[in-house]
């Protein structure tokens, strides 16, 4: 039987996995000597490298442009199929550490901040208890960038949202080649002040035209433009920060509305001065887990999922279940 080397070799390419990492790694960094030094390499051992590779190729695959390097489109195709080649490595390589008893791992994951506070804590205590041999690496960011993490192989997995209508939902053309489940939706409420006459009734979002807005993050200002703009108006945003407990605290103040998801909500306890009120189940935002393909295969990827399939519920208003893909 002919492996697949020598398959690769027969046609008159030769390739391995340090191949495709290098090529990624000029990718990110943009520069021979930076993606040396994330190697762990010399920068002419890289420069060399690259040589021999185009050499095997038979197409250039750096542009090198002053101190700056650019891939080719060659070398940009190289570079999208690192973070698959990886996963497979990473996933071979724990099958063979769990076969051996080793039960180890390590796991990178992005998340907003409202899953910071929220889901976050809950999926560290389940893996220390169940799986304590998997190391959790978690950093905070918003969906673009978190997407962007994934896709550039510094993230195994990212907990994302979108809201209905998004107009620059990141998990479209930005996450194609990845994989993106629906995995929740969190409701988004209206925050008014203790007393406010919208607080009960039938007032709908169009009564509060005349109000001064807070308006929260930048998806979530986008949106609160968007659903008042359905309502037939534009809304006097006063005040504007990430901070959903300081929308809280500026709102039982006095100093004007908001929206915020129900998760924002839930990271903190009530604040005191404050009413809630849902809005339309139409405007919920939706949750989603991004992955390379084939991260699943990789056993501490897939403890983390399982995890994950366990506390969500708990948090998201759930949807019907169904196949990752």
């Amino acid at each position: 039987m002919t492996d697949t080397r020598d398959g690769a070799r027969a046609a008159g390419i030769d390739l391995d996995a340090q191949d495709l990492r290098l090529m990624r790694a000029v990718a990110d960094s943009g520069s021979i000597t930076r993606a040396a030094a994330a190697l762990g390499y010399s920068q002419p051992a890289v420069s060399q490298h690259i040589k021999r590779l185009e050499a095997r190729t038979g197409v250039p695959l750096v542009e090198r442009i002053g101190r700056r390097a650019r891939l080719t489109e060659a070398g940009r195709l190289l570079a999208r199929h690192a973070p698959a080649v990886v996963n497979a490595l990473e996933a071979a390589q724990e099958d063979l550490r769990l076969l051996r008893g080793g039960g180890s791992g390590r796991v990178r994951m992005a998340g907003f901040p409202s899953a910071s506070a929220t889901v976050l804590p809950r999926l560290m205590a389940e893996l220390a208890r169940e799986r304590p041999g998997i190391e959790l690496q978690y950093v905070e960011a918003e969906p673009p960038q978190a997407v962007e993490a994934v896709r550039e192989g510094r993230a195994d997995l990212a907990l994302t949202f979108s809201f209905p209508g998004d107009r620059e939902d990141p998990h479209g053309e930005s996450a194609r080649g990845l994989t993106v489940s629906v995995v929740g939706q969190d409701d988004v409420l209206l925050v008014l002040p203790e007393g406010h006459p919208a607080a009960e009734g039938d007032s709908g979002i169009a009564d509060l035209a005349d109000e001064n807005w807070i308006g929260g993050c930048p998806r979530c200002r986008r949106h609160l433009l968007e659903l008042c703009a359905r309502a037939g108006f534009a809304p006097r945003i006063t005040f504007e920060t990430d901070n959903f407990v300081a929308v809280e605290g500026l709102v039982a103040q006095g100093i004007g509305v908001a929206t915020l998801p129900r998760m924002a909500l839930q990271a903190t306890p009530r604040h005191d001065g404050v009413a809630i009120r849902a809005l339309p189940g139409s405007e919920r935002r939706t949750l989603h887990l991004v992955a390379a393909r084939g991260a699943e295969r990789v056993p501490s990827v897939r403890a983390v999922l399982g995890v994950l399939d366990r506390v969500l519920p708990d948090i998201l208003r759930p949807v019907p279940a169904g196949p990752r893909n």
